[in-house]
């Protein structure tokens, strides 16, 4: 009202200025502030461009209006110049879509095949040409040789806001179709579709995961030491699941048990090659996943692999986060400026509306720039792709050029005792999702969020009361081994979540190493972006890397 009766007559008399035909009664029907009344000032204001002070400002702070409008500019104006100077990076491929006509070493799900599982030639240029360009209208014009669509590759163009953008992110090429680590790779998958179903407690005496551990160590292409683990800091400490998979979810007023519904063992697919080359031609599974009746924790690799099925995008790490806001304040990182503050504690900033954001704000920074590096630099094949790859080479259909070492290999002709084909066993009838392996969504996802929970809490904070499955999976129980701490249990997720993809038959080891690296890198981006957006008395963002090298932001 009080906006109203200050303009009031400033209306009237600048409209008679800038119009002196308007009609005087149109003005004095601007009699009163109610509501019509200002609706009309309001409406003539902008007709006429009246641009007046309207009352005096009644915000207080350290800035006027027009200074505060000034630094906001000035803020996102450096994080972009920040940005934009950055050094470029290289993006190299593996060369392998060069080197074979038939382009055996690249991605090709969904699109025609030929009997052998080779793609159809003049599908792959159109995908290529509309990767090229970048025209919408020639995406629709990708022959696909079924039902299934390509996975989003449009969002490889797609710019953000916030972080760095996708073209400023580099990795390094995957392994050539013929190295003897992308057999290395393909060795740890076959046996990882072998051991789907035997306990992570039982690994050290069963006879079938220490079969897997001496082939694996003894292979030329093959270098981790540790059975299906992922070599981050504390990722080796306790229980192969971490934490976070177990405890209660934090759920507002709820506490949400981690049981979750579990296929049945031996429940493998995609082991027929008729329903195989179907699956690569984007034809619908005629095949479905069966589940026990009972929900439970996770158990061996198959569980593992069916909750990275089911998760959506951000799940893990926003069960972490759940979690850790649980725990208190001592579990906060040392940095946060309202740790030992006597009149004030964090909730926008510093606090947890802020930590649920910004987990889940990386997220989609993290896919973005996993999609430019799938669709645009490496394209490269799924393992179940080379699996058919290994499966004609040793029924003599067409010999390709892989590693010798793992044609002859144990695990592979136990796959071929089993099912009567060379094929990689899948954990899901729909195989691979329809977008290039490299690098992987999830390790990129976990990549990121997993590196902002680490800015925001206390590494070595020793989680309290420790937990493992029963043996039937349907309680939890104490766990008494050495102390896990935050960073530990949160690097152990993200390796969990890359290798529950592998367990699933779906990804490399190198798809998820990669991709963590990839979303740290964004995470990191993300968190230089916002430094100096805060008023607090804060000094910087630290934590530990993946690769157990510290930083500071």
């Amino acid at each position: 009202m009080s906006w109203f009766l200050t303009v009031q007559p400033k209306i009237k008399t600048e409209i008679k200025k800038l119009d002196p035909t308007v009609e005087k009664t149109s003005i004095d029907d601007i009699s009163s502030p109610d509501s019509e009344s200002l609706c009309q000032a309001e409406t003539l204001k902008y007709k006429y461009s009246l641009n007046f002070n309207q009352t005096a400002s009644s915000v207080i702070g350290p800035e006027t209006v027009p200074q505060r409008r000034r630094q906001a500019y000035k803020l996102r104006q450096e994080a972009a110049l920040f940005e934009k100077d950055l050094p470029l990076p290289g993006h190299p491929c593996n060369g392998d879509e060069f080197l074979y006509p038939h382009k055996i070493g690249n991605y090709s799900k969904a699109l025609p095949h030929n009997q052998l599982g080779q793609v159809n030639i003049h599908a792959y240029q159109a995908m290529i040409k509309a990767l090229t360009t970048g025209n919408p209208e020639m995406f629709s014009e990708i022959p696909l040789g079924g039902v299934a669509k390509l996975a989003n590759p449009q969002s490889a163009y797609a710019f953000d806001l916030t972080g760095p953008d996708c073209n400023h992110l580099g990795i390094i090429p995957p392994p050539t179709f013929s190295s003897a680590k992308n057999a290395g790779e393909m060795l740890e998958l076959y046996w990882q579709a072998l051991t789907r179903d035997i306990p992570f407690s039982e690994y050290a005496t069963n006879t079938l995961t220490l079969q897997a551990a001496a082939e694996l160590k003894g292979f030329s292409g093959f270098n981790p030491t540790n059975l299906f683990r992922l070599d981050v800091p504390g990722a080796l400490e306790g229980p192969y699941i971490s934490q976070f998979l177990y405890k209660n979810i934090p759920f507002g007023a709820a506490s949400i048990p981690q049981r979750y519904r579990i296929p049945v063992a031996d429940n493998n697919f995609m082991t027929d090659y008729a329903k195989w080359l179907n699956i690569q031609n984007g034809l619908l599974p005629t095949d479905q996943i069966s589940y026990n009746n009972t929900p439970r924790y996770i158990l061996n690799g198959r569980d593992l692999g069916e909750y990275v099925h089911r998760d959506f995008s951000f799940q893990a790490p926003l069960t972490a986060c759940l979690i850790l806001l649980s725990l208190g304040q001592d579990a906060l990182a040392s940095n946060n400026p309202y740790l030992f503050s006597p009149t004030q504690a964090g909730f926008i900033t510093f606090g947890s509306p802020h930590f649920l954001d910004f987990t889940t704000k990386a997220v989609r920074v993290a896919l973005e720039a996993a999609w430019f590096q799938k669709f645009l630099v490496h394209r490269r094949l799924r393992p179940e792709e080379f699996g058919g790859s290994v499966h004609n080479t040793l029924t003599r259909a067409i010999v390709y050029p892989i590693d010798p070492d793992l044609l002859i290999s144990q695990a592979v002709s136990q796959v071929f005792s089993e099912y009567g084909t060379y094929l990689l066993p899948q954990a899901y009838p729909e195989g691979c999702p329809t977008h290039p392996a490299y690098p992987a969504g999830h390790a990129a996802i976990v990549g990121a969020s997993i590196t902002i929970l680490k800015a925001f809490f206390k590494e070595s904070f020793i989680l309290p009361n420790p937990v493992i499955p029963s043996a039937d999976g349907l309680a939890l129980l104490p766990y008494s081994g050495p102390p896990l701490t935050v960073g530990g249990e949160l690097n152990k997720l993200a390796a969990n979540i890359c290798m529950g993809r592998d367990f699933a038959g779906i990804h490399w080891r190198s798809d998820g190493t990669e991709g963590m690296k990839l979303g740290e890198d964004v995470a990191i981006g993300i968190l230089q972006d916002y430094r100096n957006t805060y008023n607090e008395d804060f000094m910087e963002f630290s934590f530990t890397k993946f690769d157990g090298t510290a930083i500071t932001i």
